[in-house]
C-alpha cells in the first residue's frame, strides 16, 4: 500500500510517499521538506500570509520531487492524504486543495489527516509500538498529554492553559536576542553553560493536581531575570546560564506533569507501558534525557521518532493517512480545512486555555 502525504499546516511545505509491506513493515520512499525559516527569520516568528503564499509557490514542485524520489506514478498510489487542520488556515487550504486535485484527477481516495494525529502516530512508522500508549505531544503550537487508544481514538489527560512549550522557547530566545527558531538556539546556549544552577526559575504548576501545563510564567521569569542583570553588561555566560535555567525548569515541568499522567495511565490501561514523545520539542536532547530517566524510574518505555521526523514533515501525514485508510477512512472532497481540530473533541475545555490549545 502506497500513500502520498502532504503537509502545509505551518512553515514547512512537505510531501512524502510511504508504503507498508504485507507483513506491516513501513518504509519511507521519499520525504521532501522545504523550510520557510529564511522567509520568517526577519520577523522572529511565522507570518501567516507569507507562509500561505510560499506554500502556494512551491507545493507543486515539492509533490513532484516526492513522487520522483519515490520512483512512483500516481497510478501506483492507493490514496492521497493531506493535513486538514489544525494549523494556519491559509497553508492548510493550499495542501488540502492540492490533495483534492490529485485525488480527483487520478481517481484516488482522499484522506484528511489531523496534523496532531500525524505527530501521534509517527512513532509507529519507525518503531513497533502497540496501542494503547501515553503520548506527550510538545511543539510550537501544542503541549498535551493524551492516551492513544487506537487510530482516531484519543483521551486527553492534560493541555497547556496558555503558551505551548515550543512557543515559550521561541519567545524566550527572542527576548534574549537569539535567533529564530528559538528551540535549537536555547539548547545550544544551555549546553555551553558552566553554571547551569546559577539562576533559579519557577517550575510551572509543579505539584498541582491534574496534568495541565503552563509556560507563560516561566517566559516572564526569564525576562525579569534578564532585566535584573546590569544594563549593558549582559555577557555570553549570563546568556548561557539563563538558557540552561529555562531549559531545566521546562524539563522539570514536563517531568512533573508526565509523572502524574503515567500514574493515571497505569491505573486505567494496565497493558500499556510506553510513553511516546512527539513534536518539535521532542528533538531537544536534554529534555529527552530527563524523560528517559523518568521512564526508567516509573518502569515505562520511553520512545520518540527520529529527530528528522519530530518536526513537521510529509511522512507523518502519509503514515497517519495509511493507518486511517486501513481502518476504512475515506473523506469526501467537500471536506473543509479546519484551523482547529482537537484530537479528543469530548475533553472538557481547560480553564483559561485559548481555542488553539483545545
Amino acid at each position: 500500500m502506497k500513500i502520498l502525504g502532504i503537509e502545509t499546516s505551518c512553515d514547512e511545505t512537505a510531501a512524502s510517499v510511504v508504503c507498508d509491506d504485507l507483513d506491516g513493515d513501513a518504509r519511507i520512499l521519499s520525504n521532501v521538506v522545504l523550510s520557510q525559516l529564511d522567509e520568517h527569520r526577519p520577523y522572529g516568528g511565522v507570518v501567516p500570509e507569507i507562509a500561505a503564499r510560499s506554500h502556494l509557490d512551491h507545493i507543486d514542485r515539492i509533490v513532484s520531487e516526492a513522487m520522483s524520489e519515490a520512483n512512483v506514478t500516481y497510478k501506483d498510489l492507493d490514496a492521497v492524504a493531506a493535513t486538514g487542520g489544525p494549523g494556519l488556515i491559509g497553508g492548510v487550504i493550499v495542501g488540502v486543495m492540492t490533495a483534492k486535485a490529485i485525488a480527483l484527477t487520478h481517481d484516488l481516495p482522499f484522506i484528511a489527516v489531523n496534523h496532531l494525529e500525524g505527530h501521534a502516530l509517527t512513532v509507529r512508522l519507525t518503531e513497533q509500538v502497540e496501542f494503547p500508549y501515553l503520548l506527550l505531544l510538545v511543539s510550537g503550537g501544542h503541549c498535551q498529554l493524551l492516551v492513544v487508544e487506537a487510530v482516531g481514538k484519543y483521551k486527553r489527560l492534560g493541555t497547556t492553559i496558555d503558551d505551548a512549550l515550543g512557543e515559550a522557547f521561541d519567545k524566550s530566545a527572542k527576548l534574549l536576542g537569539l535567533g529564530y527558531p528559538g528551540g535549537p538556539h536555547v539548547e545550544q546556549a544551555a549546553a555551553k553553560s558552566l553554571n547551569p544552577g546559577r539562576f533559579k526559575l519557577p517550575t510551572p504548576l509543579k505539584g498541582k493536581p491534574g496534568c495541565n501545563f503552563s509556560f507563560s510564567g516561566l517566559k516572564t521569569a526569564v525576562r525579569q531575570t534578564a532585566e535584573k542583570l546590569p544594563a549593558g553588561a549582559f555577557k555570553e555566560e549570563d546568556l548561557n546560564d539563563l538558557c540552561a535555567a529555562f531549559q531545566t525548569a521546562a524539563a522539570d515541568s514536563l517531568v512533573d506533569r508526565c509523572k502524574r499522567a503515567i500514574k493515571m495511565f497505569k491505573q486505567d490501561y494496565p497493558t500499556g507501558n510506553s510513553l511516546v514523545v512527539a513534536g518539535g520539542v521532542a528533538a531537544n536532547k536534554a529534555i529527552r534525557a530527563r524523560l528517559v530517566a523518568l521512564c526508567d524510574t516509573e518502569q515505562m518505555h520511553m520512545v520518540a521518532p527520529p529527530l528528522k521526523l519530530c518536526t513537521d514533515n510529509g511522512a507523518m501525514i502519509a503514515w497517519a493517512g495509511l493507518e486511517a485508510f486501513k481502518t476504512g477512512q475515506r473523506d469526501d472532497l467537500s471536506f473543509a480545512p479546519r484551523p482547529r481540530w482537537p484530537l479528543d473533541p469530548d475533553a472538557p475545555k481547560a480553564a483559561f486555555a485559548g481555542g488553539k490549545k483545545a
